[in-house]
């Protein structure tokens, strides 16, 4: 089979292959920080190998997990917050039918809450759900996250109240911590099935656990061949690949190259509706991993060609501090031709009998070409196909990348202190018991 492709020829006019390639002996000291456990974060390295070594007879127990909610659930509840919740999203999105929630259909309808506190969002929720077989995933490392843990109150409450505790209990699964935490101990009281966050594991690094795993199966995605796709690329990405053919070496030691000759910005863009949610889980990854000691190259993400009728002329004519990296899927899933009209109206019939895709195809190309021009590098990645096998390995290329871009950066690619200081602010605004110091403090601000 084939794997993603990475192309960086259209940096090489704002950065040359020598500077870039001039990286290899930084990047190799980096990825031997990785792999012998020696750099900042090293309790956080838990994803590296998590591919190779996921065993056949836990994903049987996702599986079978995942097939009783679906038995019992016509709408599942996946609640939970950044990393819990946005790469089994990426995935969902990418691979469902556009418009499955609005027929019938042998899988649960996936929807999403604690990811926000719109009380608008909770409340047309927890009206969709009256009346309907539904369950809830709950993912939380602590249990006492606020966004997720308001949403699985008022959820868990409501399914009770339509189904009973006894069959409630049934529906609910809790991923968390394997042995403390709100969470874990309310899984135990209450009896519910469960599967562990590893400790060594972050968030935004976790798709690939059951964190991910659970929702993607219940959705009725291919699991197996998601951790397939990860281990061809972990193997790819490894640290006996030569630094030219290794394409999360290369991308981390371009992108860093062209942050130092003042490309702030990077702007994920994507040429398929259905990889909008990739976009949201690559900047969470990106933004929380290299944000820090006043570094980082700020991830952004766009939806062409819908967003060059709104951002383009920004990317075509504004500030020159950003560059392009370009997801392309080689091959639709679907056919669909331009048909011919008689009246040709539209004046598009020099498009009569061509893919869809062609069309498609050929605004990425015309972008480029014009972004290029405009003085805005551009990397591409190159999918074969959408699947579960392909998502797989972009999702292991972009955590390589991001570890080793990290440690180029230098900074600690796996903490993350700054989300911290909303939360305290938040708990002490609240009147939160144990933030009497932080409350006076800010109330004497106001």
């Amino acid at each position: 089979m084939e794997n993603i492709k990475l192309n960086i020829e259209k940096a090489f006019s704002f950065v040359s292959k020598e500077s870039v390639y001039a990286y290899e002996p930084k990047v190799r000291a980096c990825m031997e920080m990785l792999h012998k456990g020696t750099g900042k974060g090293n309790d956080f390295l838990g994803w590296l190998n998590l591919p190779s070594s996921t065993t056949e007879e836990f994903m049987n127990e996702i599986i079978a997990v995942a097939n009783d909610l679906r038995s019992r659930c016509e709408v599942v509840v996946v609640a939970g917050i950044g990393g819990s919740y946005l790469g089994a999203r990426a995935v969902i999105d990418a691979l469902a039918n556009s418009f499955s929630w609005l027929q019938p259909s042998k899988n649960p309808v996936i929807v999403y809450a604690g990811n926000n506190i719109g009380e608008d969002y909770l409340a047309e929720l927890t009206a969709y759900l009256k009346g309907k077989q539904f369950g809830i995933i709950n993912i939380s490392k602590s249990g006492t996250t606020t966004e997720t843990a308001l949403a699985f109150r008022i959820l868990k409450t409501q399914l009770e109240e339509q189904v009973g505790k006894e069959e409630a209990q049934k529906r609910i699964v809790a991923v968390t911590d394997a042995a403390k935490g709100a969470l874990r101990t309310l899984a135990t009281q209450e009896g519910y099935k469960t599967f562990v966050i590893p400790d060594n594991v972050g968030g935004r690094f976790s798709v690939l656990t059951p964190v991910g795993l659970l929702p993607i199966a219940v959705a009725g995605f291919d699991i197996k061949k998601l951790i397939a796709g990860a281990q061809k690329m972990e193997s790819v990405c490894g640290e006996g690949t030569a630094f030219t053919e290794n394409p999360a070496a290369v991308y981390a030691a371009v992108r860093n190259e062209l942050y130092a000759k003042g490309k702030k910005i990077e702007i994920l863009v994507n040429y398929n509706p259905k990889l909008h949610y990739i976009g949201e889980w690559w900047k969470q990854l990106y933004g929380e991993s290299e944000g820090k000691d006043l570094k980082g190259i700020f991830p952004a993400a766009v939806d062409f060609s819908t967003d060059l009728h709104s951002m383009g002329q920004w990317i075509q004519e504004g500030e020159r501090t950003i560059f392009e990296t370009v997801i392309s899927i080689k091959t639709p899933n679907l056919k669909m031709e331009v048909p011919l009209d008689k009246d040709n109206l539209d004046g598009l019939n020099f498009l009569a009998g061509k893919r869809v895709d062609e069309v498609n195809k050929m605004a990425e190309l015309g972008t480029q070409i014009a972004h290029v021009d405009g003085q805005v590098p551009n990397l591409h990645i190159e999918m074969p196909l959408l699947n579960e096998y392909y998502i797989g390995q972009l999702f292991y290329f972009f955590e390589k990348a991001c570890g080793i871009s990290g440690y180029l950066l230098g900074v600690n690619p796996f903490d993350q202190p700054g989300v911290e200081a909303y939360k305290k602010n938040m708990f002490a605004l609240l009147e939160k018991p144990g933030y009497e110091k932080e409350t006076e403090a800010i109330k004497a601000r106001l």
